[in-house]
């Protein structure tokens, strides 16, 4: 058992076939597309070296230039802060530069299948994520009401948490056909996923996440109900995501977005950082050992400020040094609220219809506070009872969620005192470092009495409100109920034959233009999505054995709601 209320039925003991996020909304296998040996497509001939603006250097901007300039285009790469985005790993002042903390995306499911094929191209490695009753957790303490249970696994806490598990089982049965759909995406039973999915979709997009608990017979308990929020699956609470769409928890759960998380080692900023200074060895047009950093002699460009359409229906990009360059085509992996705010933008960029989807865009907050340590002190055995001293802790008081970081027992290591989302976040946005960390370690200290975590820091805590952040005011999209017909605008944004000549040209994409917000996943499906529309436009194709996902498109299509 790998969470204290898992987010998948357990099947007998058969060999299943792997998980990925495979759907359930486009139903497409962008890693059999990534691993074909004819490649992604190829452009005309006299494209080659056309400049295309890639706006947003994060994990899906970075994977949406080099994947263009293999094609052999020129991406001309904006980025206001710094390459990564939401991978952001620091480190912390005075201390071992081996020590990090992931200021944004931490933890990563196998079935991110995509996502891995660019951590296996640049080399990286992963590791078991030390989540709540993880198999790699050494122990978790779970702490409700000023009541704290210690446990290795489920088995260890009381009859009421496995109530609750068997609670959300049977709901997640009833309710969404779990069973069913799991195995429909594991067999990638395209047909099967769509008759579920459609009949969900319709019948679910108004309704909350905490409304669909209400309705199931299996959690008319307020008490099941209100633990559940609290300590959750997987990844710990989930009540701050009680006002979302049902809709959005189903595409987390099918896919075990939230089970078997891995850590990158080292952390998951690499990730982009090493794709910007690879060569690649199968290149067009430009000579072998080209990158996008000597693309770039180095540097991206600075922040876009303005974004126009100008005659012949050029993407015309201006940034801060006050440079100003068209282009034939575009790709915006920015926040979505960037184009309400810090980019100037003529309403002709997008389909009216597309700007209602962007303005209704719905960001949960998001806050994280590190500490360095000098050892990983909570593997000490407390004489008395033969327990850890400390564990990954679960709570209901304000740091909500604390994780024990390590790489190895004679080393420094890293407590991240408290994870937080949405109204637990924003209690920590008045506050300092300093502040946040006196108010953690005061809410641990009662949790765990014996325990002077103080005497262990090494160093000054780094803290990050995403919510607080210019360029990305809020941490991810999670979508409100009747946003569906939104999110489908976003995601198909790509399928531009659809739209008049003047609306064209310019590409969304991101995590939050996906299916999957929140997930580096979704980050690089949009940006594989973006990078067809950017070949199509320029009169490009994909090889007839390795089609893409504009090329079935018709096929997989999203479910479309009546507008009336």
């Amino acid at each position: 058992m790998t969470s204290t209320v898992p987010n998948a039925v357990q099947h007998a003991d058969v060999q299943q076939p792997p998980i990925t996020m495979f759907g359930p909304d486009f139903p497409y296998a962008y890693d059999d597309f990534l691993a074909h040996p004819a490649g992604l497509g190829q452009i005309p001939a006299t494209e080659h070296g056309t400049e295309v603006a890639v706006i947003g250097g994060g994990l899906s901007g970075i994977v949406a230039a080099y994947e263009l300039m293999k094609m052999g285009l020129k991406p001309v790469v904006y980025e206001a802060d710094e390459i990564g985005g939401r991978l952001r790993t620091v480190g912390f002042e005075g201390c071992d530069p081996s020590l990090t903390a992931e200021m944004g995306a931490m933890r990563f499911p196998p079935s991110s299948t995509a996502l891995q094929h660019y951590i296996d191209l640049v080399g990286l490695q992963t590791r078991p994520f030390p989540n709540p009753l993880a198999e790699s957790t050494p122990s978790t303490v779970v702490d409700l009401k000023g009541e704290s249970h210690y446990a290795t696994s489920v088995d260890d806490l009381p009859q009421v948490y496995r109530d609750v598990m068997n609670a959300w089982n049977a709901c997640l049965e009833d309710g969404a056909d779990f069973s069913d759909m799991n195995q429909a995406m594991r067999e990638r039973d395209v047909p099967r996923i769509r008759e579920i999915w459609s009949e969900l979709v319709e019948k679910l997009d108004n309704q909350t996440f905490y409304g669909f608990l209400c309705d199931s017979e299996s959690f008319k308990s307020f008490r099941h109900r209100e633990i559940f929020g609290q300590v959750g699956f997987g990844t710990g609470g989930w009540d701050t995501d009680f006002p979302n769409s049902i809709l959005e928890i189903l595409r987390v759960v099918y896919t075990e977005a939230d089970d078997h998380h891995r850590g990158i080692v080292g952390g998951s900023q690499q990730l982009p950082l090493r794709l910007w200074e690879r060569e690649p060895q199968k290149i067009v047009h430009w000579a072998y050992g080209t990158s996008l950093s000597s693309l770039h002699d180095g540097a991206p460009r600075p922040a876009v400020t303005r974004l126009n359409r100008t005659a012949g229906n050029g993407i015309t990009v201006t940034d801060a040094s006050g440079d100003i360059r068209t282009y034939k085509a575009a790709i915006f992996t920015a926040q979505s609220w960037m184009l309400l705010s810090k980019v100037a933008c003529d309403d002709s960029l997008f389909p009216i219809d597309h700007w209602t989807a962007i303005e209704r865009t719905h960001y949960m907050e998001s806050s994280k506070l590190f500490v360095p340590v000098d050892r990983p002190f909570w593997l000490d055995k407390d004489e008395e009872t033969g327990r850890d001293v400390m564990s990954m802790t679960l709570t209901d008081r304000m740091t909500r969620g604390t994780y024990l970081l390590d790489d190895g027992p004679d080393k420094p290591a890293v407590i991240c005192l408290s994870y937080t989302w949405c109204d637990d976040s924003l209690k920590w946005l008045p506050l300092s470092a300093g502040e946040r960390m006196e108010v953690m370690l005061k809410s641990l200290g009662e949790i765990y009495p014996k325990v002077d975590i103080r005497k262990h820091i090494i160093g000054n805590p780094v803290t990050v409100s995403w919510e607080n952040e210019p360029y990305f005011m809020g941490a991810f999209k999670a979508n409100l109920p009747g946003h569906y017909r939104y999110q489908r605008r976003l995601f198909t944004h790509f399928m531009q034959d659809r739209l008049p000549e003047d609306k064209r040209g310019i590409f969304l994409a991101g995590d939050d233009i996906s299916w999957t917000a929140g997930w580096a996943e979704g980050a690089v499906q949009t940006a594989l999505n973006a990078v067809w529309g950017v070949m199509h436009q320029l009169g490009g194709t994909t090889d007839p054995t390795n089609p893409g996902p504009g090329d079935v498109y018709d096929d997989i299509a999203p479910v479309e709601l009546p507008e009336d």
